[in-house]
């Protein structure tokens, strides 16, 4: 008479999905709209026109992100998670390419920094950058205008300071020098540090901007 099979034991079952094992990364389409004022909206740079388009490109509404600043801020949170999100494969979708960089340059460098992260960036109203030819081309064109940028600035930049020579003889190049005395910095220091005043009031107190203020307690040791 046959002996009965054993059972096999738990231990030796071979799991269908391992712990060690993780599911391949499925390639995400994102987009990201900016706007910055209310009257972006008649040139087709408003949020909803914005998300339109994206939804057009492929992107689902989950995998859209928005941020909205003045004047006054620069600072795009959301824009900061998504590329924290992004990984290898995804793509990165924007209607133009003022939505996530303010000049050529800075485009160009995040576009970079991106694809070095295999990640493609498509700018709806000029094309998609990755390592095609085409990418390429387009990449080649950002970093010829980023140039073109700098140099315009400096050309600016010189003529402004030939105009400014020509008329003040007093005039010096450089940052004028910090003229508060250490002790009076160092009384605001403790008024900050104790909350009594904020920045924005002890700015205002000494008639001073805020960049002024942190070059101040920069250039004053802390005690």
């Amino acid at each position: 008479m046959s002996k009965p099979l054993s059972p096999t034991p738990h231990s030796q079952i071979s799991p269908p999905f391992p712990h060690s094992q993780t599911l391949p990364h499925s390639p995400t389409i994102y987009g990201y709209a900016r706007v910055s004022s209310k009257g972006q909206e008649r040139y087709g740079n408003s949020l909803q026109d914005q998300q339109n388009q994206l939804l057009a490109a492929g992107c689902l509404p989950q995998n859209i992100y928005h941020d909205s600043y003045t004047g006054t801020s620069m600072k795009r949170p959301n824009f900061s998670v998504l590329l924290e999100l992004l990984q290898p494969g995804d793509m990165l979708v924007v209607t133009k390419l003022d939505r996530f960089a303010r000049t050529a340059a800075d485009g160009a460098t995040l576009i970079q920094s991106l694809l070095q992260r295999d990640i493609t960036v498509n700018i709806l109203n000029m094309g998609k950058a990755d390592n095609t030819p085409m990418g390429k081309l387009l990449i080649t064109i950002l970093l010829g205008f980023a140039e073109f940028e700098r140099d315009m600035i400096v050309e600016r930049t010189q003529a402004g300071k030939a105009v400014k020579k020509s008329s003040d003889p007093n005039y010096k190049e450089g940052r004028p020098s910090l003229d508060l005395d250490p002790l009076t910095v160092q009384k605001f220091r403790e008024k900050q540090k104790d909350h009594t005043l904020t920045v924005k009031e002890i700015c205002n107190t000494l008639h001073i901007s805020r960049a002024s203020w942190y070059n101040y307690l920069k250039a004053i040791p802390a005690s």
